[in-house]
């Protein structure tokens, strides 16, 4: 399942027929889930975008049963049990005080990729969860049972009020991309190079998001192209507080810019906001010690136009391989697809800046290779260190000396 949707994912777990498609259809106070008394009507997981007051619009996972049988069934499991890498949050749906192998496979993956989660008895108007069963859970878990239906007296404020209480802030509420360097009344300035990569007639998303950014943070954006920067640095009073350029020119801007002004790219501010940047700030630099023959993991986790010159597919690898002087093979990984063999076939992993998915599917995402000692970096940090400008590309948001790198 591929994560297109940068808003706070909520997954519904359960065994088929326990509820979870009229439990979307509740808390939407609309019919967006496909409700049949016929076991296994949801397959595949299916997102469904509703509004959830307090947190906002929020995508709601409807997934297929947990215990679902044959060939066919063993498979939509697989899915279900994949969605859970791609979420922020869970509920567990459970009935008739039933909770098996099946609940306990999704806890254990849940818990693996630090998802929190409520359990929901479902149907609580014909059989409410039992005192002895619901302690029993709660002490093995650590949640407690919450006993609801979306008949007979059940209000969906109390189970949103619920979710608001247990889902992680961050999942919702989003910090500033550069909000903690700048000031007010600070002038940024964005080079934005408009190329065949470019689309028609628009910025890329990391480009409005940081000129957004700025705005919001009561600073004055600037944009230029390229072409323009150095007859603009000449004019611009006060000079720019900071510098944010496109990954491809980053070479182009650290002529231009004055070495006393920061400077640092989209992606890289990207890698900080929702990568995992002390794992890139760790792994980056282990480029140096690729070998002939190591296969390259290129992650391009967000959905665009794939051109001639693409930044994943071509310039990264000609950039590594040129940097390194190595025979270097790469894998190129499109969307949230599976990885193909195992994470330990890889010496590194090449992560893109993520503008399209949450930072919860790019932690994740990450995960197995962390977890495997498998050095992971991101496009922008990469693109700058094989072109020498790497502490620059960092200075703005880390202390850089010979020796170390030190967090602000």
């Amino acid at each position: 399942m591929k994560g297109k949707d940068a808003k706070p994912h909520i997954g519904l777990f359960g065994r088929r027929n326990n509820g979870k498609s009229s439990l979307i259809n509740f808390l939407a106070n609309q019919e967006v889930a496909i409700v049949s008394d016929f076991a296994g009507t949801t397959t595949d997981p299916v997102k469904k975008s509703i509004e959830i007051p307090g947190i906002g619009p929020v995508i709601m996972v409807d997934t297929a049963g947990i215990d679902d049988e044959g060939e066919l069934g063993m498979k939509r499991i697989q899915k279900s049990m994949a969605a859970i890498k791609t979420i922020d949050f869970a509920l567990l749906i459970i009935t008739n005080n039933t909770f098996g192998e099946p609940e306990q496979k999704i806890v254990s993956e849940l818990q693996k990729f630090d998802v929190p989660f409520l359990v929901v008895h479902n149907k609580a108007d014909i059989a409410a969860a039992e005192n002895n069963f619901a302690s029993e859970i709660k002490n093995r878990f650590g949640v407690e049972i919450i006993n609801f239906s979306t008949h007979k007296g059940f209000e969906a404020d109390m189970l949103i009020e619920k979710i608001k209480n247990n889902i992680p802030e961050t999942a919702y509420f989003s910090k500033s991309l550069v909000g903690d360097i700048i000031t007010h009344g600070d002038l940024v300035l964005l080079i934005t190079p408009i190329d065949v990569e470019a689309p028609e007639g628009r910025l890329i998303l990391p480009q409005v998001q940081a000129i957004r950014d700025v705005l919001d943070n009561d600073a004055i954006a600037v944009v230029c192209k390229e072409r323009e920067v150095d007859a603009l640095i000449k004019r611009l009073q006060p000079e720019p507080a900071l510098v944010i350029c496109d990954s491809q020119v980053f070479q182009k801007a650290d002529a231009s810019v004055p070495d006393h002004i920061p400077l640092t790219s989209f992606s890289t501010v990207l890698a900080r906001y929702k990568g995992d940047f002390s794992s890139y700030l760790n792994g980056t630099h282990e480029i140096d010690n690729l070998k002939d023959g190591d296969k390259i993991l290129v992650l391009e986790s967000c959905s665009h136009h794939v051109s001639c010159d693409d930044i994943g597919r071509v310039k990264i690898p000609r950039w590594l391989s040129n940097f390194t002087g190595k025979k270097l093979e790469y894998t190129v990984v499109a969307g949230l697809n599976d990885i193909p063999g195992q994470m330990t076939d890889y010496a590194m992993v090449v992560q893109c800046g993520g503008c399209m998915i949450t930072r919860k599917q790019i932690v994740s995402r990450l995960k197995p290779a962390i977890d495997a000692g498998i050095p992971v970096t991101n496009y922008g940090m990469t693109i700058a260190y094989v072109h020498g400008i790497y502490n620059r590309a960092i200075s703005p948001f880390v202390k850089v000396d010979n020796s170390s790198i030190d967090y602000l």
